[in-house]
């Protein structure tokens, strides 16, 4: 039997704002920090200044918005229409061990392959949402595996060159308009009119991708100090930031 192939992890995103750690009350994070995600009194924001080599976010027309989906990465590989490898992240996952393996992860696979979204030779990254990934925001029976280039078709939020691209633009429209467009389909599919908050943003710009210049970026919910709020304090926070700059690859 062949050795399974390794694949490449997938690149860490930047964010396009500086972001900076803030210190939380205590005695508030021990309440409310698990739920919010906080593993340390402390959280990591996004303050009003530009990410240095990120101004093309901003600036060029070309960069499109997609929903980030809150799920897990898989990247597959594919050889004349048979499933290789599998990943997610640096975990090669065995398609053929099925006795105590990760079986909703193939489950997600073989769902999108039905529906048309597995090319029949190489690799393809994307993210699987379902029951058991993330607590199912998009209230999923069975295991979907959603590659990226299909989210940068379908999954783009068409209204983002028609408002100014400010720090105060993208703070409000993250806390009271940012809806997952996946669930949104789903729902109007299943006859439903409730509507979940997306997790984020990835900030794509494919004619930067063809210049092999940086052309990714990611921006999420949970970056924004009103995330956190109203269950805890968060002490010193200005959203001018400070003078001093963190380094970012210290952090997701």
């Amino acid at each position: 039997m062949s050795e399974t192939p390794v694949l490449t992890d997938f690149p860490k995103l930047e964010c396009p704002f500086i972001r900076q750690t803030f210190g939380v009350d205590k005695a508030q994070w021990k309440e409310h920090g698990a739920a919010l995600g906080l593993r340390e009194p402390e959280a990591y924001l996004v303050v009003n200044r530009v990410n240095p080599g990120y101004e093309w976010v901003f600036e060029d027309p070309d960069t499109l918005a997609v929903e980030k989906l809150n799920g897990t990465n898989v990247k597959i590989l594919t050889q004349g229409g048979r499933l290789v490898a599998v990943q997610n992240r640096l975990n090669v996952i065995d398609p053929l061990q099925v006795i105590k393996g990760k079986t909703f992860i193939i489950e997600g696979i073989f769902m999108s392959i039905g529906k048309g979204l597995v090319k029949p030779d190489g690799e393809q990254a994307g993210e699987l949402i379902g029951p058991k990934v993330q607590g199912n925001p998009y209230k999923l029976d069975l295991h979907e595996w959603y590659p990226f280039d299909t989210a940068v078709d379908r999954l783009r939020y068409r209204s983002f060159h028609e408002h100014e691209r400010t720090f105060e633009n993208w703070s409000a429209w993250f806390k009271d308009w940012l809806f997952s467009r996946y669930y949104t389909k789903r729902a109007s599919k299943l006859g439903l009119d409730d509507k979940v908050f997306a997790e984020g943003v990835v900030f794509y710009n494919l004619k930067r991708k063809a210049q092999e210049q940086k052309w990714r970026a990611k921006l999420r919910r949970d970056m924004f100090a009103w995330f956190y709020s109203e269950k805890v304090t968060i002490r010193d926070y200005d959203p001018a930031g400070r003078d001093e700059v963190e380094d970012q690859s210290k952090f997701d």
